[in-house]
């Protein structure tokens, strides 16, 4: 299976330097996955390389040949991706607005049927948990529901090196099971759902409104 993973931070005019502290979480997660789950894939999609516009369009309002190429090729993989796993830091008791910025690109039509897992980090005790509450329920919107279970890195700037490896005197060993309890959920429904939508394809069985928001209405 082919998995999507989206470091959700742009920003790195803070502490610690020289890489941002969402790269450390991202890529010690990826070290994880790869390690335990070698068998599929993982992608990193990173919020850096898909810039902000000065007046936000999504991709999916463009018309076909005229959407931005890098949208195109995201909004492609998203599609044929069988899960996704969200990193994101907080702000304001919130997700990353970068994160958002660069999920809101996409319809529901592309996500929608397959699970995501929420990893959050802070440089501070609580591992960005508030931002994470407020994930479930962006995610649940885009129809890739999340797992029950949750990864958060509190202080992660004392955790992990730049590279995303461990610090002395922190178990590898110890976190992967942690992160594991996460990611195996996640697999356990991604391999679910896709065998469900051989069988059974959810986007003929209720089909996404075309013309109007209206045709969500009861009676």
């Amino acid at each position: 299976m082919k998995f999507l993973v989206f470091l959700g931070t742009v920003r790195d005019s803070t502490p610690p330097k020289p890489a941002r502290l969402g790269e450390r979480v991202a890529e010690s997660c990826l070290k994880c996955l790869n390690e335990r789950y070698s068998e599929h894939e993982f992608e990193l999609i990173d919020a850096l390389d898909f810039p902000s516009e000065d007046v936000f369009k999504p991709h999916f309002a463009y018309a076909k040949s005229q959407a931005p190429a890098h949208l195109t090729a995201l909004a492609d993989k998203i599609t044929q991706a069988d899960g996704y796993i969200m990193v994101s830091p907080e702000y304001n008791h919130s997700m990353s607005p970068a994160l958002a910025d660069l999920l809101n690109h996409f319809g529901s039509s592309l996500f929608s049927y397959k699970p995501s897992a929420i990893v959050t980090y802070s440089a501070g005790q609580w591992g960005g948990l508030r931002a994470a509450i407020s994930l479930r329920t962006f995610l649940s919107e885009l129809g890739c529901l999340p797992v029950s279970a949750m990864v958060h890195v509190p202080k992660a700037q004392e955790v992990l090196n730049s590279d995303g490896s461990m610090q002395e005197g922190e178990e590898e060993k110890s976190w992967f099971n942690y992160y594991s309890r996460t990611f195996s959920q996640l697999m356990w429904w991604a391999q679910a759902s896709s065998q469900h939508s051989k069988n059974v394809d959810p986007h003929a069985m209720l089909k996404s409104f075309k013309t109007a928001p209206s045709q969500r209405n009861a009676p």
